[in-house]
């Protein structure tokens, strides 16, 4: 009786009457024993009644019980996982992950939200230094997630050509798969060991993966697409709760700690309303998973919504996004990356701003 109440509610957003029960639900009771059974949740705080003369409506704890012990997850449409599948088919770069987010909540019918990991941990394929004037350098690093960020680099020394190359085709030989910490200390430590000629080079490899890592943005990416569907579903709030909904939304710091937890899970998570009000400052209820090739965790992707959310297909859906796009980085990684030619500066790289906005 429970799992058909929530359900119910889910699909109306209408206090739930026994007479509703035993029409739609097909329970072979009488009402007098579903008012009984109904005022036996409400006494166990799984159900609310409004109003004296209304139905009830599920509590956050009955949502929780729903979630984690009754729901039948529904199996997505063909043409719903056809569309995940779609937009990771050709795609790469940052433009996509924003699409991914667009994506999602279209098919949710609400706001989503995407984080990807700090530029310190997520894995490269490809990284090169093209000189812009004397004295210094562009870096630019492509990821394995397919995103490339550009950074420029100081230095009290002009290097030539003939040494760029040399130290470029040392890192070819170690850049991918590692990230900017790993393949720094992967020189570092290669330093005692080489000739004296390919010891100088390592050195400057490290010295100039260190001038890199220092102009990395320490904080997680994040995104949140279709703020006005979660403004939408919030009618009928009043302007107080409204103005601390938006106010959540962007004080993003309070976000990304949640989603920095569900990054490193294993699977689909589900915070319900008030499980979030601490973190975020609203009571938000978010579903999200984490995503990224093997056990290397690119970012999270997920929605954020009221707690009356429709889970049965929410879950899935959020899984399946994640599952391509962890997909999606596996072949990204396996694919060899663009050749770089040494002075060529790539048409989207201004003379003095990076191509991504890490805080962006």
């Amino acid at each position: 009786m429970l799992y058909a109440v929530v359900s119910e509610f889910i699909a109306t957003g209408q206090p739930v009457s026994s007479r509703t029960l035993s029409r739609k639900h097909g329970f072979d009771f009488s009402a007098a024993t579903i008012r009984n059974v109904m005022a036996d949740l409400e006494d166990g705080g799984y159900l609310a009644q409004p109003h004296t003369s209304a139905g009830r409506i599920p509590t956050e704890a009955a949502f929780r019980l729903f979630i984690d012990a009754l729901m039948r997850v529904r199996q997505l449409t063909r043409e719903e996982a056809g569309r995940i599948q779609d937009l990771f088919g050709e795609r790469k770069g940052a433009d996509w992950l924003r699409e991914a987010g667009r994506a999602l909540s279209e098919l949710a019918g609400t706001a989503a939200v995407l984080v990807r990991s700090r530029a310190e941990s997520r894995t490269l394929l490809k990284m090169q230094f093209i000189p812009t004037r004397p004295g210094e350098l562009l870096s630019v690093i492509v990821f394995s997630d397919g995103t490339v960020e550009n950074r420029f680099i100081e230095l009290d020394t002009t290097l030539g050509n003939d040494e760029l190359s040399r130290l470029h085709n040392l890192l070819d030989d170690c850049v991918s798969g590692r990230t900017l910490s790993q393949l720094r200390d992967e020189l570092a430590t290669a330093v005692s060991q080489g000739r004296d000629e390919l010891r100088q080079l390592q050195s400057l490899g490290v010295s100039l993966i260190r001038a890199a890592l220092a102009g990395a943005d320490r904080r997680l990416d994040i995104v949140i697409e279709g703020r006005s569907k979660l403004l939408d579903r919030a009618e009928g709030e009043d302007t107080g709760r409204l103005r601390e909904l938006l106010a959540a939304l962007e004080s993003r710091e309070h976000l990304v700690e949640l989603l920095d937890r569900i990054m490193h899970s294993q699977r689909v998570q589900v915070f319900l309303g008030e499980e979030t009000r601490d973190t975020v400052g609203y009571p938000l209820s978010i579903v999200a998973a984490p995503w990224g090739p093997g056990d290397n965790p690119g970012g999270a992707i997920g929605v954020i919504g009221p707690t009356r959310m429709d889970y049965p297909f929410v879950v899935p859906l959020v899984g399946a996004t994640a599952e391509a796009m962890s997909d999606a980085m596996s072949r990204l990684r396996g694919a060899a990356p663009d050749d770089l030619e040494d002075g060529e500066i790539p048409s989207s790289v201004g003379s003095s701003a990076p191509e991504h906005d890490p805080g962006e």
